[in-house]
């Protein structure tokens, strides 16, 4: 029966924060993947080059580092969910109404920067979600935030459709108007039926005498136990490539398509829904059956299928619009095995009572490494569009030996 499996039982008992989080996440999933598919054709729709789409995501990662490096001390002074309703207002509100009424690269960057602020509530957030989680069902919770987000691909051919009917920019603007209404909603929501967790209120109580520079200064202990962690120093390197490939592909995949392939605009829309489905499809029949294994096995093969995605897409060109479909059911597949593996990692592998710093501390590692690849992208596509993705296969080669190296160590073969 379906009430009986497990991801089912897992919604059906959430309660306090996870409840909070986990049910009022659609409000913010729905519009995010619905405009995601067009921002990059939106920007070059007004006039935004391959070149300056990739500087806007640079300088939006670049951003991030800064406010990554606040976001363990401003998540412990303030507290988890202060801290995430004001910053999503900040970090997500805002900038939607500037892409909204965006006029050039100029109004781009000013918003990339402004979104970046998202940093300090994914650290908040997170915190909010999983401390007063019971530990056996992190997977299933993190899996339901990604089926809630996905939902919004059944949304998705209504905007390919618009877009054919009203034009990309008119339909553009709306959606993101959309996200600006319906994230505020969730963002209000979220605080007023979620309470501060048991860890924030130690840290809040531990912390109140404290400047954030005092705080920050003890980052320099958190640093020493992340490097002497061989499953955080795994952790770290998957969440560096994960990174940087799903920023290259959200940034240029729509451009590559339409451009090199030749797959007309309007088709666009389609292509998150077949990923939803395969998401969907994967969540509730293999990802249970995932958490069982040895972590090395489902990380290794889900790195391989997210190559071969990207393989494929490589191919489209030559092949049309089915290789471009058997590349985003691949690239579905190993999103679903690979995301809630990573973010269970974060949970199970980062003491409870440094949470907040030593995520802050791995998220700015990641920014400052990963920044840079926004912009070289940018300029690899400038000669030749298959570029970025033939450097997302590079990176994940490195995440596939980096995984069969590190997942030798004890802490990760108990995952």
């Amino acid at each position: 029966m379906p009430s009986r499996h497990p991801l089912v039982q897992t919604l059906l008992g959430l309660r306090g924060n996870p409840r909070a989080c986990v049910y009022t996440e659609p409000l913010w999933g729905i519009p995010y993947n619905l405009y995601v598919p067009y921002a990059s054709l939106y920007m070059l729709g007004l006039g935004v080059t391959t070149a300056g789409i990739g500087l806007v995501a640079s300088v939006g990662m670049a951003a991030q580092i800064l406010f990554s490096f606040l976001s363990g001390a401003l998540t412990d002074k303030y507290g988890r969910r202060t801290t995430t309703f004001v910053v999503d207002l900040v970090s997500w509100t805002l900038p939607c109404l500037v892409w909204a009424f965006a006029q050039d690269l100029r109004w781009f960057l000013a918003a990339a920067v402004l979104n970046s602020v998202t940093r300090i509530a994914q650290n908040s957030w997170g915190c909010l979600l999983v401390e007063d989680s019971d530990r056996t069902q992190i997977v299933n919770i993190y899996t339901w935030v990604y089926v809630s987000g996905i939902v919004a691909a059944f949304f998705a051919p209504l905007s390919g459709l618009f877009v054919g009917e009203y034009g990309l920019r008119t339909t553009v603007r709306f959606l993101y108007l959309l996200a600006f209404v319906m994230m505020t909603v969730k963002f209000v929501l979220l605080f007023l039926f979620s309470t501060e967790t048991e860890h924030g209120r130690q840290r809040k109580q531990e912390t109140r005498n404290q400047t954030l520079l005092q705080i920050i200064g003890g980052y320099r202990g958190v640093l020493g136990q992340i490097l002497r962690s061989p499953g955080t120093l795994l952790t770290l390197v998957l969440m560096l490539v994960m990174n940087v490939v799903s920023t290259i592909n959200a940034s240029f995949w729509s451009v590559f398509v339409t451009k090199t392939a030749g797959v007309d605009p309007s088709w666009i829309g389609y292509f998150p829904f077949l990923r939803a489905m395969v998401m969907l499809f994967v969540f509730f029949t293999l990802v249970p059956r995932v958490r069982a294994l040895r972590f090395r096995r489902p990380m290794l093969v889900g790195i391989l299928v997210f190559a071969a995605s990207q393989g494929l897409l490589l191919a489209s060109p030559q092949f049309g619009l089915p290789t471009i479909a058997c590349s985003v059911v691949l690239e579905a597949l190993a999103l679903a095995m690979i995301s809630p593996l990573l973010d269970s990692m974060q949970v199970v592998l980062v003491d409870p009572k440094e949470r907040a710093r030593i995520i802050s501390i791995l998220y700015v590692c990641i920014l400052a490494l990963g920044s840079p690849f926004g912009w070289i992208a940018g300029v690899l596509a400038t000669t030749d569009e298959r570029m970025p993705f033939f450097l997302n296969l590079g990176l994940l080669a490195l995440a596939f030996v980096s995984t069969f190296v590190f997942s030798r160590s004890r802490s990760l073969e108990r995952m």
